[in-house]
């Protein structure tokens, strides 16, 4: 029978642990990071990659084509006379012609290896998008830990409250009994008692808000009983930025010159070897009126200047582009510390109102004795000292607030800068 005991107690202390399960911040932001759908384009991104760098260097093996071709002019050249032997005084109005034709490049200009610079420079810049994305997913997690948070330090306060009231409703039905309250005096103390029910069921329904929230962003079951750890104070003292917003910057930087050095690719010279094989009338000998195969190898040559009437314009619009991405930069790290400016002086505000409110709650609790002493001798009504108990109760829950303010403001200090 001990034997048993014991172990429905361990069973209800498992039980009593998993119903209490504690999550942290780092760990919330670590699964929603896991369970946001942007997170499966990471390896889209790099799957792109890989298929277009494939498809660009196979611009380096030879490349076959085929091509047919059946024509009637209706004038082809003749001989003013007669060639002994020949059996023909020109060429033939109808011709025919299937060709096959193999190249190889030899140098195109650096068009290949530029292109899978282009490639790689927009996949990078791409990925550098998502991080920001995910950046903006981790301030929204913050929100909702630390609302949560709040909501507990409210919840705490209010079952402080209830018992201070309830303890009160004893206190004054004595005094009913022995003369020095009345049914209304009760009856106040009984409409506090439930107007803070009333909070705590309001209270209670936001938390479980926020937890839905939270389950939502991080795809797993939070149950009602999940205990949020509230986490370390962190330094505020950090400049340096390491936003990701920076490098994606950085990356568009890096596309604009690829897409830079790639213009020269247009204007330079191109040599390719060339093999040919043919069947058709005429062939090379055009003086035999009948079908032949025919080959042809050789090298070609190209150099297209086309591209040197826009080359100065496209230069610059790539000039322009990089001026926008650094007008972006400044706009962003000049609002970001305007953004630092605000949550300092808010963390400075928080502190100072941090150092009055132990005194403040050590003054309204003795006004709170002092209230409860003036009620038992008759000398204050009941009413006036449900005020001053309401008074202490407010004044804890302002410093459970700040407690939680301070804390949220340095993490999102935190998160500006990195």
């Amino acid at each position: 029978m001990p034997m048993i005991r014991i172990f429905l107690l361990l069973c209800a202390w498992s039980l009593n642990a998993i119903s209490q399960a504690q999550i942290t911040l780092e760990s919330c932001k670590q699964q929603a990071r896991e369970n946001y759908p942007l997170v499966r384009q990471y390896d889209l991104i790099q799957l792109s990659e890989q298929y277009t760098l494939s498809n660009v260097a196979k611009g380096n093996l030879p490349q076959i084509s085929i091509s047919g071709k059946i024509s009637y002019q209706s004038e082809a050249t003749t001989f003013p006379f007669e060639i002994p032997g020949l059996g023909m005084k020109g060429l033939p109005k109808d011709q025919y012609q299937a060709l096959i034709e193999i190249k190889q490049n030899i140098w195109d200009g650096g068009k290949i290896r530029n292109q899978k610079a282009q490639i790689k420079a927009e996949a990078e810049e791409h990925e550098r998008q998502l991080d920001t994305s995910l950046y903006t997913l981790e301030e929204r997690v913050n929100q909702v830990f630390f609302g949560i948070l709040l909501l507990d330090e409210q919840l705490a306060q209010n079952v402080l409250l209830e018992e201070e009231l309830a303890r009160n409703q004893k206190t004054v039905e004595a005094y009913r009994i022995n003369g020095t309250a009345n049914d209304a005096d009760v009856d106040a103390v009984k409409v506090e008692i439930l107007q803070t029910k009333q909070q705590r069921i309001q209270l209670e329904n936001n938390r479980m808000a926020y937890l839905r929230m939270l389950s939502l962003l991080t795809g797993k079951e939070l149950p009602a009983q999940t205990l949020l750890v509230r986490p370390d104070p962190v330094a505020t003292n950090a400049s340096e930025f390491n936003r990701p917003e920076l490098r994606w910057y950085e990356a568009q930087e890096q596309t604009v010159a690829v897409q830079r050095k790639g213009l020269q690719t247009g204007y330079l010279p191109a040599f390719s070897l060339f093999a040919q094989g043919a069947y058709g009338n005429p062939g090379l000998d055009i003086l035999k009126d009948k079908f032949r195969t025919y080959y042809l190898v050789g090298a070609r040559f190209t150099w297209n200047f086309g591209s040197l009437y826009t080359l100065k314009n496209d230069r610059k619009n790539l000039d322009n582009r990089i001026q926008q991405i650094r007008n972006e930069r400044d706009l962003f790290l000049f609002n970001t510390h305007l953004q630092l400016a605000e949550e300092d002086g808010t963390i400075q505000s928080l502190r100072q109102q941090m150092k009055e409110d132990e005194e403040i709650i050590r003054l309204r609790e003795n006004i709170r004795r002092s209230a409860q002493a003036k009620v038992a001798n008759g000398t204050m009504s009941v009413s006036d000292m449900l005020k001053e108990i309401t008074a202490e109760n407010l004044a804890r829950q302002a410093k459970a607030v700040h407690e939680v303010q301070l804390l949220m403001h340095l993490h999102q200090r935190k998160h500006l800068t990195n």
